[in-house]
């Protein structure tokens, strides 16, 4: 692959990047198939040993993301039924006021779920932030799984230059 094609599979990583942190793109799947691409047009050994380990890297992160939050805020008995208000006030949110709307509409569905439930303003709000901070991890884990790709990629493409 040429410097140009290398530059477009750099910028699509990116731009998955960007969607892990502002969950506008599924940023997880761009980043894999932009790589999963770049390995194709390679067709050699180092594009599919990188795309082999690209798959288990974002693999372990996709499992993590979703088992480690979830088991902290089960244990900090944050309900499903909260988070689920969350998701869809976060939804209703970002088009409302885009981008940070899904934040504030998730604080919020969170919240009056968990106020609903628990009838205790101070208990409400702790459960709401235990589920913030378990959203926050899931998308460390998510981004850090997407740079490790990354890294993976560039070391990729410099052995094979």
């Amino acid at each position: 692959m040429g410097t140009g094609g290398i530059i477009l599979v750099a910028l699509a990583i990116a731009v998955g990047i960007i969607g892990i942190v502002v969950p506008l793109l599924p940023g997880t799947l761009l980043v894999f198939a932009a790589i999963a691409v770049w390995a194709v047009v390679e067709n050699n050994l180092t594009g599919w040993v990188t795309l082999g380990v690209v798959t288990a890297l974002l693999g372990a992160a996709t499992l993590i993301k979703y088992t480690w939050p979830v088991k902290r805020m089960r244990a900090n008995d944050v309900r499903t039924l909260s988070l689920a208000a969350g998701a869809v006030l976060g939804i209703i949110g970002f088009f409302v006021i885009p981008v940070i709307g899904l934040v504030i509409g998730f604080v919020l569905g969170v919240y009056l779920a968990e106020l609903s439930t628990r009838g205790d303003q101070r208990t409400a709000w702790v459960s709401t932030k235990h589920a913030v901070k378990g959203v926050a991890l899931s998308m460390g884990v998510e981004l850090a799984g997407a740079l490790f790709a990354t890294v993976a990629w560039a070391v990729g493409v410099y052995l094979t230059q």
